[in-house]
């Protein structure tokens, strides 16, 4: 190969490699995106394709009531007839009527209006105005969901975030201990022992760092996939000043307050009472129902036994006698709908008193832990130093000063968990309050 087709080799190559890396995503270039928790949240709200279902469901209900109240409106129609027959005409297969079939063109308006069906029309009507309440509510359920989701997986991320920072900073120190020793025992003041005890503790360091970084990105993931964006998003927390304050003393009121705030209860209340306004719409069957009929027309072309123009009013009965039991079926369907729709209310109580308990003794704990964890912190800070001290006068062993190393970085762990599993537990009461909005 002469150096001129070599050089054509390389250019292609190297114009092939550019082309290859342009067209792969690189999320780690991305500018980060700063995102507080507030803003979180009106992202979820406004992109979260759960909330957007709810708010359709709950239209659908809302087109469910026009639809049931269509008929207490009058029915008009008009109709367009042609027909060309035999003059004097009979049909006579197929019924039990003998009608005569005239050649017309003739067109004219039909209206019904029903005059009462003795409240069974009412009855559907109401149903489905508490159907489309309940929507409602579910639809504010659904949104409170989603916010305690973005919540948890935003304070999630805080505290992957923290813990990747707690990692690093093990590592750093582990390095400089880790270099330090090393270079002792390369001068004969320390140990081969101590230079591989702290070869391993760093290494230990470094996968904690590892962890703590796939542990952030899949925090980002859940992040990212609850605020409705399809791909990983790099964003920039803002860590905001959290509160922290000790719950309530006492679990009855908040058990009351549940009861009272939280949209599912709402909605299961409407839905029984809609479940009670179709069980009497479905024993209202057996009522007979009265219904105004009305025609008028003209028959421009037409068989000369045929008026040019025809007009007729009347009030038809209809009394249900026998359809094969159905409407026996329907109504005790109805009856056994509503009794299901009363169960799902009481469960959805006992459920509810239970979730609060739970949540309310979960914040209590973690805010209990609080105080703790922090002064395991600050004890095994005071021990490293002692363990240090120790180890750089020869009073003790590198494996004591390892140990301390080790219980440092578990307190730094416990207590960074303990902050953000506090407020993440503050959420989850709210939520079940019904006070998360």
């Amino acid at each position: 190969m002469n150096r001129a087709s070599f050089w054509r080799l390389f250019c292609f190559l190297f114009l092939l490699c550019a082309s290859g890396s342009a067209q792969e995503p690189n999320t780690a270039g991305q500018k980060p995106m700063a995102l507080t928790l507030k803003q979180a949240e009106t992202t979820a709200i406004k992109n979260n394709p759960q909330i957007t279902i709810g708010k359709l469901r709950a239209l659908v209900a809302v087109e469910q009531v026009r639809e049931s109240r269509s008929a207490l409106l009058p029915e008009v129609s008009i109709n367009l007839t042609g027909v060309a027959s035999q003059p004097g005409g009979r049909i006579t297969a197929g019924g039990l009527n003998n009608p005569l079939v005239y050649p017309r063109a003739a067109g004219g308006v039909a209206f019904s209006q029903l005059i009462t069906d003795f409240g069974r029309t009412t009855s559907l009507v109401s149903s489905s105005r508490y159907h489309a309440q309940a929507e409602e509510e579910n639809s504010a359920a659904t949104r409170a969901q989603i916010l305690l989701a973005v919540d948890r997986s935003f304070y999630g991320a805080l505290e992957t975030q923290a813990l990747v920072r707690v990692a690093e900073e093990t590592v750093k120190d582990r390095r400089l201990l880790s270099d330090k020793i090393s270079a002792l025992a390369k001068a004969k003041l320390k140990s081969d022992l101590d230079a591989s005890f702290a070869a391993v503790d760093l290494s230990r360091a470094e996968l904690l760092l590892l962890e703590a970084k796939n542990n952030y990105e899949s925090s980002l993931a859940q992040l990212s996939a609850v605020l409705g964006y399809a791909d990983l998003q790099n964003f920039a927390l803002s860590e905001e000043p959290l509160e922290t304050r000790s719950p309530p003393p006492d679990v009855t009121p908040l058990i009351q307050q549940a009861m009272q705030q939280r949209p599912e209860v709402h909605a299961l209340q409407l839905e029984q009472q809609s479940a009670e306004k179709m069980r009497q719409a479905e024993h209202d069957l057996w009522r007979p129902s009265v219904s105004a009929l009305g025609v008028v027309g003209e028959a421009p072309v037409r068989d000369d036994h045929i008026p040019n123009w025809y007009g007729a009013a009347g009030v038809n009965v209809n009394i249900p006698v026998f359809n094969g039991w159905l409407n026996k079926a329907r109504a005790k369907s109805s009856d056994l709908e509503a009794e299901a729709s009363r169960q799902k209310l009481i469960d959805l109580r006992n459920n509810l008193a239970r979730d609060v308990r739970i949540a309310w003794e979960d914040s209590n704990r973690d805010y209990a832990r609080l105080a703790v964890t922090s002064e395991l912190r600050k004890q095994a800070s005071l021990a490293l130093d002692l363990a240090q001290s120790r180890y750089n006068l020869g009073l003790s062993s590198i494996v004591e000063f390892s140990q301390a190393e080790l219980q440092k970085t578990e307190a730094d762990i416990t207590d960074t968990d303990a902050v953000y599993q506090f407020h993440q537990s503050q959420r989850v009461l709210e939520y079940v309050l019904g006070s998360l909005q």
